[in-house]
């Protein structure tokens, strides 16, 4: 196994998925990668204040800038190629020293069902990555438990696509229970995969109801890359401390729930070997239905078989 390194510069940083961009990095199935990343927002300090200027990193190149999460890569691969699978191992995952949230504000419908339209609120947090305890300017304290908001691949249509909506492909998939120890399997849909990280984030709650977690850079990340030439996958599945857990998006939550949930009978027939039928009768008693996000244009729901639940 050789261990590679990306750092965030003007050659791999990017806001886009695009089947077009130049890989920064081709690594073997096996490789490891060892990463550190931005803030979502190309940020090089917290901000201030809602609105606020702050200092970022301004030297991207112009077409690969796009508007979306400031993402490592693309990584390529060797020997991927669609209809494939990869699987992202999650090693360490250490935040850096501060992070922030946004919440509230005119720019979601869900605020105003909420009325929080009318100002937006700003949580500054100081984050210690060993003790993983972060504490706001109000004293508040929460645990950290970091992982990575994006890892994905580009879909296989031509073009530039942004970074908001999570796809089959992977993406901002803003899953909590991706954390270190996880395995994320994600279907290839373009030659040599293409795989880019960003969008740390040190700590969220299912759904990431105010739009943001604690968005904050990683100061090192670790990330194993293998390849499965046999394994078919439609929709993204990983493998957590918490348990095995299968995904779905969408712009209608009912849709991205039965998708995420058709994609949990399937698992549960390859761990059980059990049909359909009988694969929603035990997930109707064993698994758990959770919104991962309600933030990135399109819903995810996250189906999560805990370890030992079925046996």
């Amino acid at each position: 196994m050789r261990v590679h390194t990306i750092e965030p510069t003007r050659e791999t940083l990017h806001g886009l998925f695009s089947r077009d961009l130049s890989p920064v990095l081709t690594v073997d199935s096996g490789d490891a990668v060892v990463f550190s990343t931005l803030d979502a927002g190309w940020g090089l300090e917290p901000p201030t204040a809602p609105g606020a200027e702050r200092r970022r990193f301004e030297d991207a190149r112009p077409e690969w800038r796009g508007d979306g999460h400031a993402l490592c890569g693309p990584i390529v691969v060797r020997g991927a190629e669609p209809g494939m699978v990869l699987e992202v191992r999650v090693g360490e995952l250490r935040p850096g020293r501060w992070g922030w949230t946004h919440a509230g504000g005119p720019y979601a419908d869900l605020n105003r069902r909420l009325r929080v339209v009318d100002r937006e609120e700003l949580l500054v947090w100081t984050l210690d990555p060993d003790l993983l305890v972060g504490r706001d300017q109000h004293g508040h304290t929460v645990g950290l438990r970091p992982f990575m908001g994006v890892l994905g691949m580009p879909p296989a249509e031509p073009g530039n696509h942004p970074t908001r909506p999570p796809r089959a492909t992977g993406g901002n998939i803003d899953c909590k229970e991706l954390v270190a120890g996880s395995s994320l399997f994600l279907p290839v849909a373009v030659p040599g995969g293409l795989l880019s990280v960003g969008d740390g984030h040190a700590a969220q709650g299912d759904g990431e109801a105010g739009g943001q977690a604690i968005e904050c850079p990683i100061e090192r990340g670790e990330l194993v890359l293998l390849l499965h030439k046999d394994l078919r996958l439609a929709t993204p599945r990983a493998k957590t401390p918490a348990g095995w857990l299968t995904l779905g998006f969408d712009p209608d939550l009912n849709e991205a729930t039965a998708v995420a949930l058709d994609a949990m009978l399937e698992l549960l027939g390859d761990l059980l070997g059990v049909d359909r039928h009988t694969a929603l009768g035990l997930a109707s008693v064993a698994v758990d239905l959770r919104v991962s996000q309600v933030a990135n244009e399109v819903w995810g729901v996250h189906a999560l078989l805990p370890h030992g639940a079925v046996r």
